[in-house]
């Protein structure tokens, strides 16, 4: 399939709004993670909580779909002119070629969660207001943005845990190469809320400290939300330079286990040379690898075995897990759009955090900061159940 352009991107999470915010964080090597003050939440642990997001209400025309979660999109849709570009590719293409493939994994489940905290006063009725269509509804994503922006084209959400928003890039790619789309709106959204946090503490995951991926002394995740956005379209005859290239996919799905990796990373191994094969590239040609790294004893491990296996041990890597927390359902698409500010702005980033990279894990993990201009950068994203989606980037010129 042919390369797409990333003609406008945006992220916001825990370490900035916008990408100029994100940038500066990267730079300064600076995490976004606190103290656990979320909601009622009382577990020892650290999150990369987004500032501001329950002063935000969504306006009186999208009010069928207020909850967390999208307010947490609308924040991150009205940065970097996203919105606008978005608006003027509907007026370039049309409103029915446009689609949205979105990326989530528990969508508005904060709202539910709040709700059945009322059920004894209400003799066990949900309250009124309660609306589960525009909130825990996993498709309320996609409702949301194709409201928030009149299109009437193909909606799609995935919700492979932390695979999904990387997933909705290859789905998008598929979508336009098979003449159903001219262009697509892709991203991820996952807010906090208390089913993942004690969830992922009831599976003894979480970590007392800002995780560490890939250190030797990693003992966990730490869990942070956002909303990563960005506009694909084909490349125009006079593509600028520096714009940012979608070159290849590769995904598998290995159910190796329900929450653990294979210990090799068969399946991780798989979406790589899938996505190599899929850029047509050779692996020396990836020159920095945003790692999935969620800072958990086996997934760094059996990740780095890939990543050696399949790129070999020179490439340089690192996990912004340790700055921007794990966003689950959006790390796809927070750390592609980390991956577009790499090869626009020439850094490779640290992984915050980490200060005794691992010799177990066998690759060259970055521990401070390092000025570059790399051609083609890969992120991988992998999710429970053995759901692998690796991603390709490169720039036009």
């Amino acid at each position: 399939m042919n390369a797409l352009a990333l003609t406008s991107f945006t992220a916001t999470s825990c370490i900035g709004r916008g990408v100029d915010a994100t940038l500066a964080s990267l730079h300064a090597q600076r995490t976004g993670l606190m103290p656990c003050a979320f909601e009622t939440v009382r577990l020892d642990t650290f999150v990369g909580e987004v500032a501001g997001v329950d002063a935000a209400p969504l306006p009186a025309a999208l009010r069928e779909f207020e909850c967390r979660n999208n307010r947490l999109a609308y924040l991150a849709l009205r940065e970097d002119g996203f919105a606008e570009s978005v608006r003027r590719a509907a007026a370039r293409h049309g409103r029915e070629r446009l689609g949205v493939f979105l990326g989530t994994s528990t969508s508005g489940i904060l709202e539910t969660e709040l709700a059945f905290r009322e059920r004894a006063a209400l003799g066990g009725a949900l309250p009124r207001e309660f609306r589960y269509r525009g909130a825990h509804n996993t498709f309320s994503l996609a409702a949301f943005a194709q409201r928030a922006f009149e299109l009437a084209g193909p909606a799609v959400v995935i919700s492979s845990a932390c695979s999904s928003s990387a997933k909705v890039f290859a789905s998008a790619r598929r979508a336009i190469a098979a003449g159903l789309i001219d262009a697509a709106l892709v991203g991820g959204v996952d807010s906090l809320c208390l089913t993942t946090l004690y969830g992922f503490h009831s599976l003894q995951l979480v970590s007392p400290t800002p995780c560490r991926p890939f250190d030797v002394a990693r003992d966990g995740i730490s869990i942070g939300e956002a909303a990563a956005f960005a506009l694909l379209e084909r490349p125009g005859a006079s593509v600028a330079a520096d714009t940012v290239l979608l070159l290849g996919t590769g995904e598998s799905s290995d159910a190796y286990h329900m929450s653990a990796p294979h210990p090799q990373g068969r399946g991780a191994r798989a979406a790589m040379l899938q996505a190599l094969e899929s850029a047509a590239l050779a692996p020396a040609d990836i020159a920095y690898i945003n790692l999935h790294g969620t800072g958990t004893p086996s997934n760094d491990a059996a990740e780095g075995h890939a990543v050696t296996a399949v790129l070999g041990a020179a490439v340089p890597a690192s996990s912004t897990k340790g700055a921007t927390g794990h966003a689950l359902g959006a790390a796809g698409a927070l750390e592609a759009v980390i991956c577009a500010l790499a090869l626009q702005d020439g850094l490779l980033p640290a992984g915050v955090n980490t200060t005794r990279v691992d010799p177990a894990c066998e690759i060259n993990y970055l521990t401070a900061n390092r000025p570059a201009r790399p051609a083609h950068v890969m992120s991988n994203s992998f999710g429970f159940g053995g759901s692998n989606c690796s991603l390709i980037f490169g720039r036009a010129g």
